[in-house]
């Protein structure tokens, strides 16, 4: 089981999931070390493809305590390791109004490598929002009548 590190909490709130990708990232030492540690906050990060390439943006993780001269910036952009037809794929997808590429969490694979899950994702209006949040509500009244009729 993949140990997570962190998780955008918010993303699901904010957007509608399209799809999602399992993509790498390219880190400096002190950077996977402070992950170790759960140092991360994926809050108001996203991505884009520059140049052919996927840039993770404002993604903040914390400078790792013992790192003295070799620490990194702690909200620097980051290099995202994807195949090139997938990104070239992305990019006519992103091109589209509303979309974005939303990182929804970070975490370690099995083989220890530090991953992120990318969403391809369209953002929701304020009624939307309003319509789930009745929803997830009218859900969790419908579960608590039947838990009372059940214990009758």
């Amino acid at each position: 089981m993949a140990k997570a590190i962190t998780e955008n909490r918010k993303a699901r709130h904010d957007y509608h999931i399209e799809e999602t990708y399992e993509v790498g990232i390219a880190l400096k030492g002190t950077e996977v070390k402070s992950l170790r540690t759960g140092k991360a906050n994926l809050k108001d990060s996203f991505a884009r493809v520059d140049n052919g390439e996927l840039i993770l943006c404002k993604m903040h993780i914390s400078p790792y305590e013992k790192g003295n001269q070799f620490n990194h910036e702690p909200e620097r952009e980051r290099k995202l390791l994807m195949h090139k037809s997938e990104i070239r794929r992305l990019i006519g997808k992103t091109a589209e109004k509303g979309y974005a590429l939303i990182p929804l969490r970070a975490y370690f694979n099995e083989r220890g490598r530090a991953k992120i899950e990318l969403a391809l994702a369209k953002g929701k209006r304020q009624y939307d929002k309003r319509q789930d949040i009745a929803e997830r509500d009218a859900n969790r009244e419908m579960r608590r009548a039947l838990k009372e009729r059940q214990q009758l």
